[in-house]
């Protein structure tokens, strides 16, 4: 079938991000809800599947068909195969046995990996979505907030430390889930928060996220191909590759799309954000200097 070709190696998630603009309206509902109910909703029977969304039993199997698979069964088959790799935890996933006996290049191997990943994950970025995201991060207008999850904290700490140079309120949301209420009352609508959730999926960064979308900010995610919950509530979706020989998952792609981003920004701005650098550096060193004294 064309359809499986196309979706070949792809999670049902990034199936639907890929099918979303295709569907019908009666389509796009239970498309959304199994995202926002990843993967539960798509495992209950076609008639619970169905009522859960509010449509028809035949609407399900439309869907199905338009992600690719050929049955119900197996879509719910890809489901489970995609629900047990989800919940792997870095000591399930073993590292490949080691090359030196062999005189392989460790070094080349893994950068030959980390290379594939990112030009993948970049090819595939729909440049449309891209540009409608870099606008979002640029417009002043707009408040811009980060936040990320145990691991990808530190992704969005880099993108808030980039664009706070290149532009106004600006803010990243902190490891201590204490101060998130604080965050979350003073984003406002058309406001922009910056998500970063890879498996084994952070449920107070998705709770975070979903609570935004509800009071009108656009959510930006980056993911990974399984594609974190947050998509349902998301203005943009981008999901990378990041799968490694190692027991863990690797950021390059995530990370040069975030700097290719903040790029597009600098490029767009480059005249207020010439002004702004300029007057930080010269704040910089009277500070220091002042300091000296």
């Amino acid at each position: 079938m064309k359809e499986e070709a196309e979706f070949t190696g792809r999670s049902v998630a990034e199936r639907i991000r890929n099918t979303l603009g295709r569907l019908t309206a009666s389509e796009r509902r239970p498309a959304l809800t199994l995202l926002e109910s990843y993967p539960v909703a798509g495992l209950e029977t076609v008639a619970q599947f169905a009522r859960r969304a509010g449509v028809s039993g035949p609407t399900i199997l439309r869907l199905t068909a338009k992600l690719g698979f050929d049955s119900y069964a197996g879509f719910q088959q890809a489901l489970r195969d995609e629900l047990e790799s989800r919940l792997q935890a870095p000591l399930s996933k073993a590292p490949v046995a080691s090359t030196r006996a062999e005189g392989r290049d460790f070094i080349g191997d893994y950068t030959e990996a980390i290379v594939g990943n990112i030009q993948t994950s970049m090819a595939q970025i729909p440049r449309a979505e891209f540009e409608a995201a870099a606008g979002l991060l640029g417009d002043e207008k707009r408040r811009v907030v980060t936040i990320g999850g145990r691991f990808t904290h530190s992704l969005a700490q880099h993108l808030y430390l980039h664009l706070r140079e290149l532009r106004p309120r600006v803010a990243l949301v902190g490891d201590q889930t204490a101060t998130w209420p604080e965050h979350l009352l003073d984003l406002a609508r058309n406001d922009v928060l910056v998500v970063f959730d890879i498996r084994r999926f952070q449920d107070d960064v998705v709770q975070f996220a979903k609570q935004a979308a509800a009071g009108g900010t656009h959510v930006i995610l980056f993911t990974d191909t399984w594609v974190s919950p947050v998509a349902a509530v998301a203005t943009h979706v981008f999901a990378v590759e990041t799968a490694l020989p190692s027991s863990w998952e690797s950021f390059g792609a995530m990370m040069a799309l975030s700097e290719a981003l903040i790029a597009r920004v600098h490029a767009e701005r480059w005249g207020s954000a010439k002004s702004r650098m300029e007057r930080l550096e010269q704040i910089r060193r009277n500070l220091f200097r002042a300091e000296g004294q």
